[in-house]
């Protein structure tokens, strides 16, 4: 496709690029790629790299094409998350200045999708960064259902930035700001990615202490609603529910029942959702792992 398009002439390269962006933006908005269905995780972490090169070289063509922004937002943040951030994880015991390498990279790649998130919902609605600083309430009211996949990835790649950057008092500053974004995602579209949105609530209610505001029943809440929405097809709000609300509370026993079931579901039985089972999959194996660590007898 790239040596097709570098070979028409200005217009039609433009045309290709569009149609292009259009079908990825389509497909990302519908909850599922090839990409998602594949069941090589390492495969995807080599493929992935050139992949988002590619799309920001689409972008240098059409800067502002919707479909491409959220193709942006969603790759850069879910390979920052997948073999950036986690990895940074699982190595930290062994070599924690190459954790401290990689945890410096996801935050760059969780900056980039965040500004192709921002500028896909601008494209619709100009001006929205400032007005939501602002006003987000006002803000976030212009939006509607179409806005809802650009919302949630934006949301996410803002929420896993400011996880990784707690020493940044502005970024944590804007917090609450990245799940306006999610909770108007929800709003506008409860069910998109068989309620994927929810897990950021999972995180967010249930990473933070009580102290300051968060709640460990409202996590409960969310993940409920994430696996009825799911149907039980998806194994990480049993991860992120895990890790975040059953380690804090020292609940052993609830914590490695919550990691089995997550390790239960079956990849090839819902192959819309395989390569997103399969890194929670390893993500709940490293974290049974680490029980001795997690939980004080």
């Amino acid at each position: 496709m790239t040596i097709a398009i570098a070979l028409t002439g200005c217009s039609g390269r433009r045309l290709a690029v569009t149609s292009l962006g259009d079908a990825l933006g389509e497909a990302i908005a519908r909850g599922g790629t090839t990409y998602s269905r594949d069941d090589d995780p390492e495969l995807i972490q080599q493929a992935g790299p050139a992949a988002l090169k590619t799309i920001e070289g689409l972008l240098d063509e059409v800067p502002y094409h919707r479909g491409l922004l959220l193709t942006g937002v969603s790759g850069f943040t879910q390979y920052a998350y997948a073999y950036v951030q986690c990895e940074a994880d699982y190595v930290e015991d062994q070599d924690l200045t190459r954790a401290t390498e990689l945890r410096d990279r996801a935050r760059k790649l969780y900056r980039r999708a965040l500004d192709y998130g921002l500028r896909g919902i601008e494209t619709a609605h100009p001006h929205f960064r400032e007005d939501l600083s602002a006003d987000p309430v006002k803000a976030l009211s212009r939006t509607g259902k179409k806005d809802a996949p650009l919302l949630h990835w934006t949301a996410n790649a803002w929420g896993a930035l400011i996880s990784l950057s707690k020493d940044d008092a502005n970024l944590m500053a804007d917090l609450p700001l990245a799940a306006k974004l999610m909770r108007r995602s929800i709003e506008l579209d409860t069910g998109f990615g068989e309620g994927a949105s929810h897990d950021f609530f999972i995180a967010y209610e249930g990473g933070r202490p009580a102290a300051a505001g968060g709640s460990a029943a409202r996590a409960r809440e969310h993940l409920s609603e994430a696996m009825r929405q799911g149907g039980g097809r998806r194994a990480a709000p049993l991860v992120i529910y895990a890790e975040t609300v059953l380690a804090a509370e020292q609940n052993r026993v609830e914590f490695e029942r919550t990691l089995q079931e997550a390790l239960a579901i079956d990849v090839n039985r819902y192959p819309n959702n395989r390569l997103a089972n399969l890194i929670a999959q390893k993500r709940a194996r490293w974290l049974l792992g680490r029980m001795e660590a997690l939980f004080v007898e």
